[in-house]
């Protein structure tokens, strides 16, 4: 099969009945979910839609962003999935960059509309508007659609264009990340099988689609006749518990921040989790200390340690759990049809154990920047993807990761990498999270800053936390400042967002 949606079709076609996504308000079958998605599609295709249009899709998590997104597939479009969460100057940017002949959108979302009005004024031909006002809004078009002759979901070639994924937490410009379905389905068969995903699982998605990792949740379980439970945030995270309990689930899948905020508002071991074969972690580096509470917390459930890009779809290497221990702190080994090269500041090949940067090469790497050729080239070299970021593979195969060449702070005659300081903070205990940067300063060029969210600690801990890294790091490593905040600001992706830490108005 060629692609995900036919994947998912032929799932749909052998096991009609079973439930392939659960919402806040209804369940769905694949038979339904793929009517649905074959009425919209028909819909599309009614109101003009032509091969290769973008279908922006403006939704949070709830089963017609699911539909929408497969029905603009099989439609012959290109879904755009936009972080439902940002406000009308981003939604207009964004329309505007890919040039959205569609948008589906919540009739209520007022930026939404906003941004639409907007870009409506500076076209000739008027986008085509679905808004959802009601608990089934896509279900007009599949019922008027019912007799229609269906879309046959195999004419879709691993070369047509499938996403448009902006990367979150850019500045300046739009960033669209293009993805084709031969990109999509690669990286969706590589995790399928090491996480020996079948029909027998289900998982609690939290994750947004508009972010590679919730996408790959996603598509990953529906084209494994799995099913996908939908859960809007993390606002209150004993319902997600009562959720994994009540619907017996197998998988969950979340960012360091997802399990630290688990950890320390909720008490797992009040709720039956033994349902739980296996959790996933991605989206930044998580550290040991985090790992082994988890592990701790849940040690019946497998938990694979990930890293990856939207560049590269979203997979790029994973850890056995079964070596979690031998290798805690590392990210894993390629998954499969990827090749890793550490590259030194020179451009020649690192010798094992040294740091450089990480590139990487696979049928998972995107074609490219939408419409964007100038950053395409930067980072598409040679057939390698520069990752931008830092690490060193060790004689294993196995990456570690030392952050991100634009976050190394460096200081006097010295490189530090934030990581290294994170991790020993995040020993101290009551720290839940850290993030550290560097700040200008007229003498050194950058002087070390640590901004921890420790409920568990005083205001008045800093000098506690200086005295333990001075027993564990080089002088030149010890931060100079410490900052108490209560949060730290992050991407949609659940990423630190180094940059915002530099503002002037961040708690200093």
């Amino acid at each position: 099969m060629t692609s995900v949606p036919a994947r998912v079709a032929q799932v749909a076609a052998r096991h009609p009945g079973r439930t392939a996504i659960v919402g806040d308000d209804r369940r769905i079958d694949y038979a339904g979910f793929w009517r649905e998605a074959q009425g919209f599609a028909h819909a599309l295709r009614a109101r003009g839609l032509q091969p290769g249009e973008r279908v922006a899709i403006l939704l949070p998590n709830r089963i017609e962003a699911a539909v929408a997104c497969y029905g603009a597939w099989l439609a012959g479009g290109i879904a755009v999935p936009l972080n439902a969460q940002a406000r009308e100057r981003d939604f207009q940017a964004w329309l505007a960059h890919c040039d959205a002949r569609h948008v589906v959108f919540e009739m209520r979302h007022g930026d939404a509309l906003a941004a639409i009005d907007a870009t409506d004024a500076t076209r000739t031909q008027p986008i085509e508007r679905w808004a959802i006002d009601g608990d089934h809004p896509l279900a007009d078009a599949s019922a008027s659609n019912a007799d229609a002759p269906g879309f046959d979901a195999t004419g879709i070639t691993g070369d047509d264009i499938a996403l448009i994924l902006y990367t979150s937490g850019t500045t300046g410009a739009p960033k669209g990340v293009t993805l084709t379905h031969g990109n999509l389905l690669a990286n969706a068969d590589a995790v399928v099988r090491y996480l020996a995903l079948d029909e027998r699982d289900s998982v609690l998605s939290i994750l947004a689609f508009y972010y590679a990792y919730g996408a790959s949740v996603l598509h990953t379980h529906l084209m494994s006749g799995g099913c996908v439970v939908l859960a809007q945030n993390l606002l209150f995270p004993h319902l997600l518990m009562d959720t994994i309990a009540r619907e017996r689930i197998t998988g969950f899948s979340g960012v360091p921040s997802t399990f630290a905020l688990l950890l320390e508002r909720v008490k797992l071991a009040d709720y039956d989790l033994s349902s739980l074969r296996y959790l996933t972690q991605a989206g930044g580096a998580m550290s040991p200390v985090l790992t082994r509470r988890l592990r701790a917390a849940l040690p019946h459930a497998r938990l694979f340690v990930m890293y990856g890009q939207t560049e590269a779809t979203s997979r790029l290497t994973w850890l056995p759990p079964e070596r979690l221990d031998e290798k805690l702190g590392a990210v894993g080994i390629p998954v499969d049809g990827v090749e890793l090269r550490i590259v030194r500041e020179d451009g020649r090949d690192a010798d094992l154990g040294e740091t450089g940067e990480v590139r990487v090469r696979g049928p998972n790497v995107m074609r490219g920047y939408w419409k964007n050729a100038d950053a395409t080239a930067a980072v598409l070299v040679d057939g390698w993807l520069r990752t931008g970021d830092l690490g060193h593979l060790d004689a294993d195969g196995v990456l570690w990761l030392a952050g991100r060449r634009s976050d190394m702070i460096k200081t006097g005659a010295h490189r530090v990498h934030p990581g290294d300081i994170e991790d020993v903070i995040a020993e101290i205990p009551g720290v839940s999270e850290v993030a550290v940067v560097g700040i200008d300063d007229t003498v050194l060029g950058q002087v070390i800053k640590a901004f921890v969210v420790a409920p568990g600690l005083p205001p008045n801990s800093g000098n506690h936390i200086k005295a333990h890294c001075r027993e564990r790091l080089a002088t030149y490593k010890i931060p100079r400042d410490i900052a108490f905040v209560n949060a730290l600001p992050r991407t949609a992706s659940g990423k630190v967002r180094r940059a915002a830490l530099l503002e002037p108005d961040t708690a200093s």
